[in-house]
């Protein structure tokens, strides 16, 4: 559906800051063109003349940002979940992607992932293709069909990996991403390309020196895990002595970010523990991708959100499937909370557990801000938008809408999504 100007009416909430939330009964959410323009207690007479849509029975909520998820992985969701990272990764993960090489076999399941994304509340996507080119294009192709906002990289990776997955060496790897970056150059108008090595211990230095080159020279965003699990972080110190910290190597190859470019690294688990990481991280600008389910199910630890928020750390959530087995940023708001608890009480009391405002924000306006002036109802935000349904949530107290979001966090499911709008289309 095509931008248009109207104006929804129902109970309204949003973030306002990471500890305050802004609720309005009864309100009037305006967009113009995509935009929002404010949200009012009466509609102001320069847009009296807008169709309103009223819901009751419902909350009208900012669209949700998913800064880390991998496409190829959709496909075993939910399994291997008793093994840890790198196990997991050589006998579930590496298997898989290798058949994404057939492209029959990537559309079936590419398919299948962009429905289930744009069905979900995910409004933008951060997500992490395979190294097969035409494959990410296939996957790039029906993310654009659904309208929704999302950033798409063809992996590169050239060691310790399966050989299916290793391409032919640094050069040859770094010349399929500029490939592929011709390939799509002024394809789409929805899908964005996001540069993305693996991570350390699968890229050569040689490989991340060009790729770093690439993005300096396309000024292109990149993403990442970093600091996700012990035994990946020892590996890449055998790998790379020289470093400083995991993060170091990044930054010594031009893989940070930049003002022109941002970049999102997924996990961060034990980057609080390292004075030089958070530094290289706050001073760079990098997006901080908690994957509180993924670093659940493979038994990588709880990273310590409550010290980068304080610290004035860029953080957001992500999903990680299939390390994370649902694709639910609801869900990754109700485990930030959860896992936040267990620190607090087990390793660290001086790190309080979040808050409900503080999650709901690392979910929308924190991680969405990576993708531009979204995730907010303040005037000049784009009109990405949710519509739940409470009718499956129904209870004889009498609640404030901040209680009715709490439940809506813990309890919703995508079946309870009335509406969904990005950038003030319609998805559904």
């Amino acid at each position: 559906m095509k931008e248009k100007n109207f104006i929804i009416k129902g109970d309204i909430c949003y973030s306002k800051s990471k500890d305050r939330l802004s609720c309005t009964e009864h309100g009037y959410l305006v967009c113009t063109e995509g935009t929002c323009r404010g949200v009012f207690e009466k509609v102001p007479e320069a847009y009296t003349g807008l169709p309103v849509e009223e819901y009751k029975n419902a909350m009208i909520l900012p669209g949700l940002y998913d800064l880390h998820v991998h496409a190829p992985q959709y496909a075993y969701a939910g399994t291997g979940m008793d093994l840890e990272l790198l196990e997991w990764l050589n006998t579930r993960t590496f298997p898989e992607e290798e058949r994404y090489a057939d492209l029959g076999y990537a559309q079936r399941a590419y398919t299948l992932f962009a429905e289930k994304l744009r069905e979900s509340a995910t409004a933008r996507a951060c997500i992490f293709a395979t190294i097969h080119r035409k494959a990410t294009e296939i996957l790039m192709d029906e993310l654009e069909k659904t309208g929704m906002k999302t950033m798409v990289g063809k992996v590169s990776m050239d060691r310790n990996a399966s050989r299916g997955l290793l391409e032919a060496g640094p050069f040859q790897a770094a010349e399929e991403v500029c490939r592929w970056l011709e390939d799509i150059s002024g394809k789409y108008k929805n899908v964005q390309p996001i540069l993305t090595p693996r991570f350390v211990p699968s890229c050569t230095e040689k490989l991340l020196e060009e790729l770093g080159k690439i993005s300096r020279r396309k000024k292109l965003p990149v993403q990442s895990h970093l600091s996700e699990n012990p035994s990946e972080i020892a590996w890449v110190k055998e790998l790379c002595p020289w470093a400083g910290s995991y993060a170091d190597v990044y930054q010594h190859f031009g893989l940070l970010g930049a003002e022109y470019a941002p970049a999102v690294m997924a996990h961060c688990v034990y980057s609080g523990e390292s004075e030089n990481e958070r530094k290289l991280l706050k001073e760079n600008q990098v997006y901080i991708a908690h994957c509180p389910q993924s670093n659940t199910d493979l038994s990588s630890g709880i990273a310590p959100v409550r010290k980068y928020l304080e610290e004035g750390m860029k953080i957001g959530l992500g999903t990680d499937i299939a390390g994370g087995h649902k694709m639910s940023v609801f869900q990754a708001m109700a485990e930030a909370i959860q896992v936040s608890k267990l620190r607090w009480r087990l390793t660290d009391s001086s790190l309080v557990p979040l808050k409900t405002e503080e999650a709901f924000y690392l979910g929308t306006r924190g991680g969405g801000s990576f993708f531009g002036k979204v995730g907010s109802f303040e005037p000049g935000y784009e009109f990405d938008v949710l519509i739940i349904s409470e009718a499956r949530l129904q209870t004889p107290a009498a609640l404030t809408l901040k209680e009715r979001l709490e439940r809506i966090i813990y309890l919703s499911e995508d079946r309870d999504i009335l509406r969904k709008y990005v950038a003030g289309e319609r998805i559904f």
